[in-house]
C-alpha cells in the first residue's frame, strides 16, 4: 500500500556450530587440532564461545575466524598463547598491536600460508638450484615437494650470506644446537608428557613454544653480547 513504509527485515542469526562441526571445517588445515584443545583455548581465555541452555559450546562465526587466527599463529609463527592472547585483547579494544616480527593485520585471521613448488622457492629467493640442494643436505631446509613461507625466508638468508662468503656447510651446527634446545624442552616437559590425557598434550604443546620462545630471547641476548664486542 502506497505511503506505508515497508519494515526492514531482520538480519538471520549466524549460525552457531558445535564442537564437531568446528573441527570438521578447521581440521583439514589443522590437522592437530581436538576437542581438548579446543577446551584449552577456552580455558585460556583465546575464545568464549557461546553455551547452550544444556551446557553444549556453540562457536560463532567470529568464534571460527578467532580460532584459525589462534592456529595459524601457533603453527606458523610458534607464538606462546599468552602472547597471541594478549594481540587479541588489543584488538578487541579497537587498537592496531604488534606481534613480534611486525605488524599484523586483521585481515590476516583469514590468511592461509602459502605453499611453493621447487621452482617458485628457487624464483622467488634468488636462489641457485645448487644453493637449495646444499641448505637441505646441512639440514637448514627439509626436503618436500612443496615449501611454505619459512623455507622461502631461510633460503633469501642463505642468498644474502652467501655473499658475505657463509655457505650453507658452515651453518651445519644450526641444526646439531637446535636438536639439544629440543632435548632440554622434552626434558622439561617430561612431568607434564607422562600424562596421556588430551588436555595434558596441549598443554605441553603451548610450555613448549613458551620455553623455545624464552630460549630465542636468551640467545638473541647473547648474540647481541657479542656483536657488540666488534664495536669496541
Amino acid at each position: 500500500m502506497a505511503g506505508v513504509a515497508r519494515q526492514a527485515r531482520p538480519s538471520p542469526a549466524p549460525v552457531l556450530l558445535s564442537i564437531g562441526q568446528v573441527l570438521a571445517k578447521l581440521s583439514p588445515e589443522f590437522p592437530d587440532l581436538t576437542p581438548s584443545k579446543l577446551r584449552f583455548l577456552e580455558e585460556r581465555k583465546l575464545v568464549a564461545p557461546a553455551r547452550t541452555a544444556s551446557g553444549y559450546r556453540k562457536f560463532s562465526p567470529s568464534d571460527m575466524e578467532r580460532l584459525r587466527f589462534v592456529l595459524s599463529m601457533q603453527r606458523d609463527h610458534y607464538l606462546p598463547l599468552k602472547v597471541i592472547r594478549g594481540y587479541l585483547e588489543e584488538m578487541d579494544v579497537g587498537r592496531t598491536p604488534e606481534l613480534p616480527g611486525g605488524t599484523i593485520a586483521a585481515a590476516s585471521m583469514l590468511s592461509a600460508e602459502r605453499k611453493l613448488t621447487r621452482d617458485e622457492l628457487i624464483r622467488e629467493s634468488g636462489a641457485s638450484p645448487m644453493l637449495l640442494g646444499d641448505a637441505i643436505s646441512s639440514s637448514l631446509i627439509v626436503a618436500s615437494d612443496v615449501f611454505g613461507e619459512d623455507s622461502l625466508a631461510v633460503l633469501k638468508s642463505l642468498v644474502e650470506l652467501q655473499r658475505s662468503g657463509i655457505e650453507p656447510r658452515h651453518l651445519r651446527g644450526f641444526r646439531a644446537a637446535a636438536e639439544r634446545e629440543l632435548g632440554l624442552i622434552e626434558s622439561a616437559l617430561m612431568p607434564v608428557a607422562r600424562r596421556k590425557d588430551a588436555s595434558s598434550r596441549a598443554r605441553a604443546a603451548e610450555m613448549a613454544r613458551e620455553i623455545a620462545g624464552q630460549l630465542e630471547i636468551v640467545r638473541s641476548s647473547i648474540i647481541r653480547s657479542a656483536l657488540s664486542r666488534l664495536d669496541s
